[in-house]
């Protein structure tokens, strides 16, 4: 059994699938949507060893030949080392540019497949099959990919919507547990940007999640889907209300680049961080209720997400964390953009913070 749920974007719509045990069925998904039975397949070592099996038969029982590419796992991987190796290995294998790839992994494998895809012969088509909680609720569904430069995160990329999306919530069960801690961080999320209902379910259903219940995982896979759905199909580009899917992530991505997008900071656990601050920087210019804060924080706290940078492994400064935020993305005429929120369930976007009350932030972060 699984759901199906379209996103409709410009001159592209597709669906992303989610149900228990979907990989088996992937094969048969995928066929009508080759120009001929031929793909290849991109993943890590560690989704290799756990799922690429059952992945390899149904692509063999769909009568599919493919190449597998395997990456090493981590942030480091977004990078132009990998990209280059990743595009020589596709012409190598002489991909066409009416054939799909696959990008079968978490959110670094999707992002960096999703990119190369983009710009192999100029644009190819790819099929994302999400095996992360984090994945499987955001980075999957949306048409942005990229990688990482030392100057920031995600400044290199390109949006390029998937043809399809396969979330199998099975795959889930062979996370380490800091991994699938480290995604809920992106499903919370979703929660605090717009939905209080969502939030107060996930209070009352979090640690379910987390302990491996498939009823929860899907409805909150469901839920971070149709959300960001609906929010792409009005803004595709990011030029309005999709930046909102950013709260936390300018203060994140800040702590991601100073722990050199290593394991020391996890992208869901930068996240989380990252909510924290921004909810104390709404609470700090008075927009917010500091009760919705402590809410947060305690929320995140009980599922075992960090609230405070990793300072015993990362010697960080505020003003270096405050200067990661002046080259972020959604910089415009010099001005940091901000999701700040009035209440859980309230994100808007602020151009009117000061560069003193951020800094604050920071260093009552790192206190």
């Amino acid at each position: 059994m699984f759901r199906k749920i379209t996103v409709a974007v410009k001159d592209h719509s597709y669906d992303i699938y989610v149900g228990d045990g979907l990989l088996d069925q992937a094969g048969d998904l995928i066929a009508p949507l080759l120009s001929r039975p031929r793909t290849v397949v991109v993943t890590d070592e560690n989704v290799a060893r756990h799922q690429l099996p059952r992945l390899k038969k149904s692509l063999t029982q769909a009568e599919i030949t493919f190449d597998t590419i395997i990456l090493p796992p981590g942030e480091a991987t977004k990078s132009f080392d990998h990209l280059e190796r990743l595009l020589d290995q596709l012409l190598a294998l002489g991909l066409e540019r009416h054939d799909k790839i696959i990008a079968f992994g978490g959110g670094v494998i999707g992002d960096l497949t999703g990119f190369a895809a983009s710009i192999y012969q100029r644009g190819i088509g790819f099929i994302q099959i999400p095996t992360s909680l984090l994945a499987q609720v955001d980075s999957a569904v949306g048409g942005k990919c990229g990688i990482n430069s030392p100057r920031g995160k995600n400044l290199i990329g390109s949006f390029h919507q998937p043809d399809l999306v396969l979330s199998d919530v099975s795959t889930l069960n062979s996370l380490p547990e800091r991994q699938l801690v480290a995604g809920y961080g992106e499903v919370v999320k979703y929660g605090l940007i717009g939905d209080r209902k969502f939030f107060n379910w996930l209070e009352q259903n979090g640690a379910d999640i987390i302990a491996g219940n498939p009823a929860a995982r899907t409805k909150a896979i469901l839920t971070c889907c149709q959300a960001k759905a609906k929010i792409v199909s009005l803004d595709e580009k990011e030029r309005g209300p999709r930046a909102l899917l950013n709260l936390g992530h300018t203060f994140g991505h800040a702590l991601e680049a100073e722990c050199g997008y290593s394991d020391a900071l996890l992208h869901g656990e930068a996240v989380a961080i990252g909510m924290v601050m921004a909810f104390d920087l709404s609470v700090k210019m008075g927009l917010c209720p500091k009760a919705d804060a402590v809410t947060v924080r305690r929320h995140l706290e009980k599922i075992t997400l960090p609230t405070k940078p990793p300072l015993s492994r990362v010697n960080m400064t505020a003003d270096n964390l405050f200067n990661h935020t002046l080259r972020d993305k959604k910089m415009s005429g010099g001005t940091a953009t901000f999701v700040l929120v009035s209440a859980i369930g309230g994100a808007f976007l602020s151009r009117d913070t000061q560069a003193g009350d951020i800094r604050q932030i920071f260093l009552s972060a790192l206190d």
